[in-house]
């Protein structure tokens, strides 16, 4: 409490909040026909932005009756990282503590709700409708983003929207990209030789409009391994990461439109050992077409593939520190494809019913060279397969948000096939050790929502009930891997997720304050998680279930010409296991702290000077399943400020960490700490034009 209380006094220095880095966060407010899509519109009551994806349909109404949250601006500032302002947000949680700058790109997840670690993401993360997570690990590639124009993001928590497509189990993270008009550019310095550079262009190109978005990022990193802890074999872990998207779009008649995007990336990590330098290289490709008339029928078509190959070293170091070998080398190449159709008929005067399908598939394999010699591998494994969703839903929405009663009911149900899998070791010199083939299984799923909100005035209430589901990764399934000592094997038996849970929630808004609470319980039955079943032996396990229950807060107040914004979340999770599991039972799931909350002052004018700080608390947690291995609590602070020195210029300055707080990532059975980002400054300039 003495160290909370020291941060919130630290947080009233720097008191101001850089646009470009974050805008304010707010309960979305949108009310079926008179939404407007990406253009402001007003009420007697206030201003305000209703964000969707350019690339989709308008909001409706029916996700008001779960907690949601509209971000409205996620603008690239100088060194800023999207996952990172997710952190802001309460009640998500990501695998590891680190950023994409050093943690591995295996472990970046992302869950809601307390509903257990694992690197694969129990959220639905989505860029304008189409999934984000890898199509092999389930892990997300959040430096892809860096190709791409974001105008903001919506966080529903609690699953059971079908119409967000399945794996939506925890909730749905729904980016939204933007077309960029005229054009900006920027370029900054910070610590440990790190550079950041960012530009947009675009306009008008025959009877459409172009885009074209860029970034690149590099720095020497820092030491990963807790001072105190290291040895000779230990330095800094360097990184390198880019990436470009072109975006297009032509209107066909008065109410249609065509869209087009392709974007690539790479990303280059280090992990400060030598042999533990890893790489992401990913093309994205989606081509939709959108009907969105006000008061008619409406109509959304996308297809889309996504190309992923990722290879990773990874290394033996000896206790002490002052030697390394090569254990392991990972290569991934991934693909997923998928399409997907939505119509809203017109009834009566609004679109209260949507109806539409979806289809997903994924292939991957993992190729793998291990058991070194030297610098030479005895063994190769190869494990793989594919999997194949198909699905339907039905969604029905009456009423309108600002006033009155909403209620909405939705269905969904898929059809799920898992290929043929494989796991094939072989001596690299010598014959083969394994060659097991996996039967093909199928099965159907279902998943909906129904839930309630009634408005008067400032004060709303909601209530939700929902189900959802998500299938086992390829990688969950059919890859063992080994970290140090321990070692997990697959599971090729895995069952899916299954999810049933329900909230109620209070909002209040009225001038320039706004409070919201939420009361959650969910039962989750066949979490996937990694059981120790011998000392470093541990496998692939559906666990009986977790069940977690919690509060989460936010409140708003603007003064003058800042913003004061807080959240929390308090999560009470717990394992139920027996059999191979049953030293589970009763215990808190691994990567899941009690609590966190945010702090945040921001500028909410277009004035000369603008600036932000943020502070961000995350309790202690669990790093193994059986709670041995403990991770502490970390309080950070990150500030900034821009000064606009002309129409067309302004210089920027930002501070990740500011207290240099040693936040602990991972920890391993020998007790060796892994620590997050440390005080990182930076400096640029931005060019608008």
């Amino acid at each position: 409490m003495i160290r909370l209380l020291t941060g919130v006094a630290a947080l009233a220095i720097p008191a101001a909040a850089v646009a470009q880095d974050a805008a304010t966060a707010t309960p979305i407010d949108n009310a079926g026909e008179d939404v407007i899509v990406g253009r402001a519109r007003t009420t007697q009551e206030r201003f305000e932005i209703v964000v969707s994806g350019s690339g989709a349909l308008p909001l409706t109404s029916a996700d008001a009756v779960q907690s949601t949250t509209l971000i409205e601006d996620l603008r690239p500032g100088i060194g800023a990282r999207i996952e990172n302002r997710m952190r802001d947000e309460a009640g998500i949680v990501q695998f590891r503590r680190s950023d994409g700058r050093s943690a591995n790109p295996t472990s970046q997840g992302v869950t809601l709700r307390g509903l257990g670690g694992n690197a694969s993401s129990r959220a639905l993360v989505m860029l304008d409708g189409i999934p984000q997570a890898d199509p092999f690990g389930g892990w997300v590639a959040w430096t892809a983003f860096d190709a791409i124009n974001l105008r903001g993001a919506t966080i529903t928590r609690g699953g059971g929207s079908g119409a967000d497509g399945p794996g939506a189990l925890a909730g749905t993270i729904g980016l939204n990209s933007d077309l960029t008009y005229g054009g900006t550019a920027s370029l900054a310095y910070g610590s440990r030789d790190s550079w950041d550079a960012s530009a947009s262009v675009g306009g008008g190109l025959g009877g459409g409009e172009v885009a074209v978005d860029g970034r690149y990022g590099r720095g020497d990193g820092f030491i990963p391994i807790a001072k105190g802890q290291r040895g000779s074999v230990d330095r800094a872990a360097p990184f390198e990461q880019g990436g470009l998207g072109v975006r297009m779009r032509f209107d066909t008649g008065e109410s249609g439109r065509i869209e087009a995007s392709v974007r690539g990336f790479s990303d280059r990590r280090d992990r400060g050992t030598d042999f533990t330098t890893s790489q992401v290289d990913g093309i994205d490709a989606s081509l939709r077409f959108v009907r969105d008339p006000h008061r008619t029928n409406q109509l959304f078509a996308l297809a889309y593939v996504q190309l992923r190959d990722f290879e990773s070293g990874f290394a033996s170091v000896a206790a002490n520190r002052n030697s390394v070998a090569p254990a392991l080398f990972q290569r991934v190449p991934a693909t997923g494809l998928g399409a997907r159709i939505e119509f809203r008929p017109v009834i009566g005067r609004a679109n209260p019913l949507r109806v539409g399908a979806d289809w997903r598939r994924t292939t991957g394999r993992t190729e793998e060279d291990f058991f070194f010699a030297g610098a030479v591998p005895g063994r190769h494994r190869t494990a793989g397969g594919d999997s194949d969703t198909i699905g339907a839903f039905a969604e029905w929405t009456s009423g309108y948000r600002d006033h009155g009663l909403v209620w909405t009911l939705s269905g969904r149900v898929d059809r799920w096939w898992l290929g043929e899998g494989y796991r094939l070791e072989r001596n690299i010199a010598g014959p083969v050790i394994t060659d097991l083939r996996f039967a093909a299984r199928q099965g159907w799923e279902g998943s909906g929502r129904a839930g309630v909100q009634w408005t008067k005035n400032a004060l709303s209430l909601r209530a939700a009930a929902y189900r959802s589901w998500r299938l086992p990764t390829l990688n969950e399934l059919y890859r063992p891997f080994r970290v140090g000592a321990e070692v997990t094997t697959a599971n090729e038996m895995l069952k899916p997720e299954r999810l049933w849970g329900g909230e109620v929630g209070v909002d209040w808004g009225r001038d320039d304050t706004k409070l919201s609470v939420t009361l959650f319980v969910n039962h989750l039955t066949g979490a996937i998680a990694n059981v120790t079943l011998a000392p470093n032996l541990n496998q692939r396990q559906n666990l009986d279930a977790i069940d977690t229950k919690g509060i989460e807060i936010s409140a708003e107040q603007k003064i003058d010409f800042l913003t004061l914004r807080a959240t929390y979340a308090l999560t009470d999770a717990t394992v139920d296991a027996s059999r191979a599991a049953a030293a589970l039972d009763g215990r808190r799931p691994a990567q899941i702290a009690k609590h966190g909350g945010s702090v945040s002052l921001r500028s909410n004018t277009r004035g000369p000077v603008q600036g932000f700080a943020t502070l961000r608390y995350v309790g202690k947690q669990n790093e193994d399943d059986l709670g041995l291995l403990v991770l502490g609590d970390a309080l950070t602070l990150d500030a900034g400020l821009s000064w606009r020195l002309a129409q067309a210029i302004s210089l920027e300055a930002r501070g990740e960490n500011l207290f240099d707080e040693l936040v602990p990532a991972a920890i391993s059975s020998a007790g060796i700490v892994e620590r997050a980002m440390p005080r990182t400054l930076w400096i640029g300039a931005r060019l608008s034009f």
